[in-house]
């Protein structure tokens, strides 16, 4: 797919990427909440909402919308669920090859995304010159306690195996100039975010606060949590695997400290136990058999990392869409 010579004459100064899987109450009272948001700051925006395979169907009356600055709603339907991060990825890759605008704004569609603060994303990119993804970082949030706990505890050890902070989800804003450069990432097909962190593109974070959900209630449960944060730590798999590798090695190394420790003890001291000696270093050597089979485990996994292909999201990702309907545009209503 090439850009389309209609979108070049008619670029508008903004592009909404949404991901929607069956949450199209909460959707549309967040586009009536960006309509008048937008209008209120003079932005001329389009929305491309990304329609993961959702079993409820979008709703019809959208056309007979009377938005003031929303342009258009264009609905990308994908031939099959993929979850939210590669739904994301897809929206990116069609945009990139067919569409045009001067920046992306990438946000969930059940209104926990403020559209207030998508001005102030799309300023931030103005201010830095277009030339840095510019990140919601969440400074309140309003989860439960419990979420909040686990949420902590998969920062640490998100920082711990790959040694980078995480402190940000989709909602951000991405100069049209870096979109070309981020749908090369195969990175961010597993997780968005942690990709273009990945990739070393510039970003930098904005302070907001979460909002809440506009319609019904999370679908997320706690299974679909965890596998969002090892998807977010699976991006940095060669490092990830470099660092158990060097932990696998001191603990390796402590273990024949040990060895020889407790060997000396038994024949240059009185000191030792009857057979204490032969247990110790059995638990010891089968430790250390355990830790040699990770460390070659752990080798393996880079070298695979490190020889094969990523997913080509830029050239790749149409096979995934089944069609594009517009269901609003002002011209049409216009006329």
């Amino acid at each position: 797919m090439t850009l389309l010579d209609s979108d070049l004459h008619r670029s508008p100064s903004a592009i909404v990427l949404i991901p929607v899987f069956n949450d199209w109450e909460a959707l549309e009272r967040l586009l009536w909440s960006l309509d008048e948001t937008f209008l209120d700051r003079d932005i001329r925006a389009d929305i491309l909402i990304v329609d993961d395979a959702s079993i409820a169907p979008a709703p019809t009356e959208l056309k007979f919308f009377s938005f003031k600055a929303i342009e258009k709603v264009k609905i990308l339907e994908l031939k099959r669920n993929l979850g939210h991060q590669r739904a994301i990825a897809i929206g990116l890759a069609y945009i990139a090859a067919n569409l045009n605008c001067k920046v992306v704004v990438v946000m969930d569609g059940d209104g926990e995304d403020n559209p207030q603060d998508v001005p102030r994303l799309i300023n931030c990119c103005q201010a830095e010159s277009n030339a840095k993804v510019i990140f919601a970082k969440r400074t309140k949030r309003s989860e439960t306690y419990v979420f909040k706990a686990f949420y902590l505890v998969y920062k640490i050890v998100y920082k711990l195996l790959t040694g980078h902070h995480i402190q940000v989800g989709n909602f951000s804003a991405i100069p049209y100039q870096l979109l070309s450069r981020i749908v090369v990432i195969s990175e961010i097909w597993n997780h968005y975010a942690a990709g273009i962190m990945r990739g070393r593109i510039p970003y930098t974070e904005i302070a907001t606060k979460r909002s809440n959900r506009l319609f019904g209630r999370s679908k997320m449960n706690f299974v679909s949590l965890v596998t969002h944060g090892i998807s977010s730590i699976s991006v940095y798999a060669d490092i990830v695997g470099t660092r158990l590798i060097i932990s696998v090695s001191v603990i390796v190394l402590l273990i024949l400290i040990s060895l020889g420790g407790i060997v000396s003890i038994k024949l240059f001291t009185s000191l030792a136990i009857p057979g204490w000696t032969s247990i110790a270093v059995g638990i010891l050597c089968s430790i250390l058999m355990q830790a040699v089979m990770l460390s070659i485990v752990f080798a393996l996994m880079i070298l695979n990392t490190r020889n094969s292909y990523g997913f080509m999201l830029g050239q790749d990702y149409y096979y995934f869409v089944s069609k594009l309907k517009e269901v609003f545009s002002r011209e049409v209503l216009s006329k």
